[in-house]
């Protein structure tokens, strides 16, 4: 017999209820009777003294049979001076609460509503408090990854906006600006490329000898180049006519496009203002200035009949010119005014003559570089003097030359200039391309700024649930123990252990 009551009871708290019923501790119509006595706690609850601990109880918590209990403790103390000599109390409070707890008695129903709590608390409540309390840990993080992503991307898309600025030469203050100061500042480093193509003439005097010995080539070779070396960089004219022009007439750059005119300022022009030619007969004007080229008083000739259009009129004479022949002779106007590196046409020409050259001077040191052939070695003492006394260093040096002109030439920077310079358009285009990434960087600092707010927004609603799943724990706990002791009560005090409470 003592061995069985030190043999402890061990019951699932998801069973407790279940295990409360079928061993006729509690009755199967609880429920119904619980709702009465809801009812008569909610009233009791209305006129209560006032007491800390009593305020404690009933703030924020399901009051059940222990804090009932508990109460009529306090009123023992509160209610004393209400007390007879019988030891009843004729204070209505204590009737009130006594009343309560002689219904929880009734049937043990107190019994079955604290493990129908226990159940609740440990399969919902504190399920459903840590789910919210790991959403917004999770939220945080996630929050935190995201507000990283959109600095370093907003950093990444800054330094893609001042990499494409370095590209065209500019700091990004004003874009607009710059790109067109650098148009302005085109022809003078097209000077300084013409002054250099001065240095090829040795590498032109290879090639022509080259061309004539080996293929008995007898047009000009690199006609531009050959001119570019003699000349610099001149106007066009001068390449197409062969004289320098006396007078040259730049072309007017292109001036942005100005702003949109309001409604109320649209010209409508002079109609009505300017004095009639003579013999001609002058439209109506109505008193706003508008001319509607309709005329109502008939004039001497109008008789009547139809002018079928036989009456003899004025020939039109349509003169067709050639391009440029409309200039006076001397005078560069138009592309002509334009240097020979500015000029589209010419500038295509003198760099695929660059290529060209440049292609020649690769092979002649690879060449240079194999084995000597025996054939190709004889053939070449016949050869000119400039081709049998070249080394191959001093090619791989005229290449060099060849290469910096051509790499000054087509680099991404020159591009865009000769872009701009051909397009005005293109600059607004380009400013738009590097504004966006600007607004792009801008929106992402935005996001990020959300992100921060959302992740302070998610770390207050941990703080809040925090102390509510602390605080269930410690209730959820203190009710095992009460339970625990009732239920040993009952079972000659064996020890009780309710399985599964975790919150």
């Amino acid at each position: 017999m003592e061995n069985i009551q030190s043999l402890p009871i061990d019951i699932q708290t998801g069973k407790l209820l279940d295990w409360l019923l079928d061993r006729r501790h509690c009755n199967l119509k609880w429920q119904t009777a619980v709702k009465d006595i809801r009812e008569k706690i909610n009233a009791a609850i209305q006129d209560m003294p006032e007491n800390e601990e009593i305020k404690h109880l009933l703030s924020g918590s399901y009051i059940h049979y222990f804090h009932c209990l508990r109460i009529v403790e306090i009123l023992k103390g509160t209610e004393a001076s209400s007390k007879n000599i019988f030891g009843r109390y004729s204070s209505q409070r204590m009737k009130d609460w006594q009343e309560i707890i002689s219904l929880y008695e009734t049937d043990n129903i107190y019994l079955a509503e604290v493990a129908s709590l226990l159940s609740r608390n440990v399969s919902y409540e504190g399920p459903a408090l840590r789910k919210q309390l790991a959403k917004a840990q999770q939220l945080q993080q996630e929050l935190s990854r995201r507000e990283v992503e959109c600095q370093s991307s907003a950093a990444d898309l800054r330094e893609r906006y001042y990499a494409a600025c370095k590209q065209y030469g500019i700091t990004g203050e004003n874009v607009p600006r710059e790109l067109q100061a650098l148009v302005k500042d085109l022809p003078a480093v097209l000077e300084e490329v013409g002054k250099d193509a001065e240095k090829l003439e040795e590498q032109i005097q290879l090639y022509t000898a080259f061309t004539h010995f080996v293929c008995d080539w007898s047009e000009p070779v690199l006609p531009m180049l050959t001119f570019a070396q003699k000349r610099g960089n001149p106007t066009f004219y001068e390449w197409r006519t062969g004289k320098a022009p006396t007078v040259v007439e730049r072309p007017v750059e292109e001036e942005a496009p100005p702003e949109t005119l309001a409604e109320d300022s649209i010209d409508w022009g002079n109609f009505g203002t300017s004095a009639a030619a003579p013999g001609v007969n002058a439209a109506i004007t109505v008193e706003d200035g508008i001319n509607w080229g309709i005329s109502l008083e008939p004039s001497f000739e109008d008789s009547g009949a139809i002018d079928w259009g036989d009456s003899e009129a004025a020939p039109i004479e349509i003169e067709i010119v050639d391009a440029g022949s409309d200039c006076p002779e001397g005078v560069a106007r138009g592309e002509d005014a334009l240097s020979v590196l500015e000029n589209p046409q010419s500038r295509s020409q003198f760099i695929d003559e660059l290529m060209e050259l440049e292609t020649f001077l690769t092979q002649r040191v690879t060449e240079m570089g194999e084995d000597g052939d025996v054939v190709a070695m004889s053939q070449f003492q016949m050869a000119p003097s400039i081709l049998q006394g070249q080394t191959r260093q001093h090619v791989r040096e005229m290449l060099a030359q060849v290469l910096d002109l051509l790499g000054r030439l087509t680099s991404l920077r020159m591009q865009h200039l000769f872009t701009i310079q051909a397009s005005p358009g293109y600059v607004e285009r380009v400013s738009e391309l590097l504004r966006q990434k600007l607004k792009q960087a801008d929106i992402l600092v935005l996001k990020g700024a959300t992100m921060v707010e959302k992740r302070q927004e998610a770390l207050e609603e941990q703080s809040r649930l925090e102390p509510r799943v602390d605080l269930l724990a410690g209730r959820t706990r203190e009710l095992q123990k009460m339970i625990e002791a009732d239920i040993s009560k009952r079972y000659h005090k064996r020890p009780v252990n309710l399985m599964g409470v975790n919150i």
